[in-house]
């Protein structure tokens, strides 16, 4: 996340990450071993609402689609597209505030953070932006997230399959 985020800030707050290396070792030396775990429980919390929202909202969706008589690869892309949908849906506001967590830099001034724990993050962003803030760019996230959920949920039902003809 900050590497993507150092080449869209202006030439002189940059950190200058140019590899992986360069990014560990400069965390290391700025925030101490401390830095490199800097988001970890909003990603945890991502991924968590990411997996209910496909691997729950699939398991209905099929539900829903077998009982208007879809079957067969329709109901396997139909139900996995509804289910990144919600995967989209639920995790965004978590992807928000890890991304926000993981980019943020000391104030040069003060030398504090912004936010100082996630639900900080939160409480500011609520106050700011209203609840829909954590929503910001949902479409261009659907597209990002929805075929990796459809991959996913797909290849799952493939080796479901398999593991029914095989006995196992």
């Amino acid at each position: 996340i900050r590497m993507q985020a150092d080449g869209m800030l202006p030439p002189a707050e940059r950190r200058g990450y140019t590899n992986v290396v360069t990014a560990f070792s400069g965390i290391l030396a700025t925030e101490g071993a401390a830095g490199l775990f800097a988001g970890w429980l909003p990603t945890s919390t991502r991924a968590m609402a990411l997996n209910f929202g496909m691997l729950a909202f699939n398991a209905q969706a099929k539900e829903v689609l077998q009982g208007v008589g879809v079957s067969g690869a329709p109901l396997t892309f139909g139900a996995s597209a509804i289910a990144g949908f919600f995967a989209s849906f639920f995790s965004l506001p978590f992807d928000f505030v890890k991304t926000q967590m993981q980019k943020q830099k000391k104030d040069p001034v003060t030398g504090e953070w912004q936010y100082k724990t996630s639900m900080d993050c939160v409480t500011k962003t609520l106050a700011e932006g209203g609840p829909l803030r954590f929503y910001a760019g949902f479409p261009t996230y659907y597209v990002r997230i929805a075929p990796h959920a459809m991959i996913t949920l797909i290849a799952q039902d493939q080796v479901k399959k398999f593991w029914k003809a095989n006995g196992l």
